[in-house]
């Protein structure tokens, strides 16, 4: 069944699907699914009602070891590195196409996984991936080295070679989204690769490999590795035989990443860690009800657990109480927690029970800072059993409370009025991250000048969220270092070398 297919399918086919489907949940490495060394395995959980979904394999230092030299003997043999430019990309572009016609079983597992309602991962999350490979595939013949200019009796070329063996730790809130963002550059560099899910969506991550395979990708080149991150992610960026590590999740684990990087070979890390987003509403905003609804969009979609989710409303004073009104009745009814697998629901549970704890406990603290709550707040009526948290506003907020500081990764929004422009850059710079902000306004001076000023990896102008691939995702400070997408991702997963030759006189 392919995407289009899946698209109208009704609530009712979705379930008796997921009644029946059996995971693969070994490990994959060498081309072919095993057992871990020691045979333990962890439960997968369904944040809709506590269920365990599947029994992973939880893997350790050994069987991340097997893994690391499967990738290193398939990447010496040249069969994949050294694979003709062009017949590397027709893989990926099979691939690309095997992720499409797969649509629903993607669907079904992170759907299980994570919470994320099917409607999202069939119009963004899987049609996305799919272009992610696509994009990259369309990169690899298009890498040039370059001659300079010395003396006649010099010679000198540069090269662009792929690292080797790159260790791909992904989160769960995009489990197929954010393993092709790390996966696709590094394949189509010539590297092997070493995907770790996250323990909470691990699933879908053995598909993908599986599909590799399918596509025509040499055995070792795509191995996936199950476990939790304190054991099997930290061997990974421990392993003396990773070239690199490339890592989407909390500031907190991407510091361990280059700490385990020093410990171990100096190994490259790039990170993407999160964000606390800006979404400054100037008081010339060119229309308030479309601002209003890109804020909404901004922190309610996917539960609130995106990285650069929109939670900081920064209001010019002038229009604050209007905006505020504006945004409760425009914004009531709209991200109704609901079954994901019904393609109407717009939101469904946060990824575990512990998840929802952790964001009922930053309400709880914006309530004592003294925020005002204007709605949400709890566990919605009919939904106790699973892990959902009803969509939260807070007003009354000042950049010091730790609801404006402190990434909560959940459905919960902040305003904070300002009171000139100058003042709402700063209050949106008063951060640790620095992953993402927009600005509404009709002034270009003004856009300008905070496009200019604002200290993030991406700034929107009278929009959010907007993009394709060849927008390079990643942020400031504490959001991370180095880029997703675009092709100057490819490049963070080569290196080069200088051949100089001498002529002669």
């Amino acid at each position: 069944m392919n995407l289009e297919q899946a698209k109208k399918m009704d609530r009712k086919a979705w379930h008796k699907l997921a009644g029946k489907i059996k995971p693969e949940t070994r490990n994959f490495i060498d081309g072919k699914f095993v057992d871990s060394r020691k045979g333990k395995r962890f439960d997968s959980i369904n944040p809709v009602n506590g269920e365990t979904v599947a029994e992973v394999v939880r893997s350790d230092a050994g069987d991340v070891d097997a893994a690391v030299k499967s990738a290193r003997k398939a990447f010496k043999s040249g069969v994949w590195s050294r694979m003709a430019p062009r017949d590397r990309m027709a893989v990926l572009y099979r691939y690309a196409d095997l992720i499409q016609e797969h649509a629903v079983d993607f669907a079904l597992l992170d759907v299980l996984n994570m919470g994320k309602p099917v409607s999202d991962m069939l119009n963004s999350d899987v049609p996305g991936s799919a272009t992610c490979f696509q994009f990259f595939a369309e990169t690899i013949d298009k890498q040039e080295g370059v001659v300079t200019a010395t003396a006649a009796s010099e010679f000198n070329y540069i090269l662009r070679e792929p690292l080797g063996v790159v260790g791909c730790v992904v989160p769960w809130n995009y489990p197929l989204m954010m393993a092709s963002w790390k996966v696709a550059p590094a394949l189509a560099a010539g590297n092997s690769v070493i995907l770790k899910p996250a323990e909470q969506s691990p699933l879908s991550g053995n598909l993908m490999a599986k599909l590799f395979m399918e596509a025509g990708g040499p055995a070792g080149v795509f191995n996936v590795v199950q476990g939790l991150g304190e054991e099997a992610g930290k061997a990974l960026a421990l392993h003396m035989d990773v070239d690199k590590i490339g890592f989407t999740g909390s500031a907190e684990v991407g510091k361990l990443m280059m700490v385990y990087s020093g410990q171990s070979n100096m190994k490259r890390v790039t990170t993407e860690c999160g964000g606390k987003t800006p979404q400054i509403v100037t008081g010339d905003v060119p229309d308030m009800d479309t601002a209003i609804q890109y804020c909404i969009n901004g922190i309610y979609g996917n539960q609130g657990e995106v990285c650069n989710a929109g939670s900081r409303l920064l209001v010019d004073a002038k229009i604050h109480d209007e905006f505020v009104e504006r945004f409760k009745k425009k914004a009531k009814g709209q991200f109704q927690p609901g079954d994901p697998f019904d393609p109407s629901t717009t939101m469904g549970p946060l990824v575990t029970k512990g998840q929802q704890k952790r964001v009922l406990s930053y309400i709880d603290i914006g309530k004592k800072e003294g925020a005002k709550l204007q709605f949400g707040g709890g566990v919605p009526s009919g939904f106790e059993k699973g892990a959902y948290v009803a969509p939260t506003l807070f007003t009354g907020v000042n950049n010091k409370m730790r609801i404006a500081q402190e990434e909560i990764f959940g459905p919960v929004a902040a305003v904070l009025p300002y009171k000139n422009i100058d003042q709402a850059v700063e209050m949106a710079n008063d951060s640790i991250y620095g992953l993402a902000a927009s600005i509404w306004t009709r002034d270009i001076n003004v856009a300008h000048k905070a496009a200019r000023d604002l200290q993030s990896g991406v700034v929107w102008v009278n929009c959010f969220d907007h993009g394709d691939m060849t927008l390079p995702w990643g942020g400031y400070k504490q959001s991370g270092f180095g880029r997703d997408k675009c092709q100057e991702t490819m490049l963070h997963h080569t290196q080069t070398k200088a051949v100089w030759v001498h002529l002669g006189e």
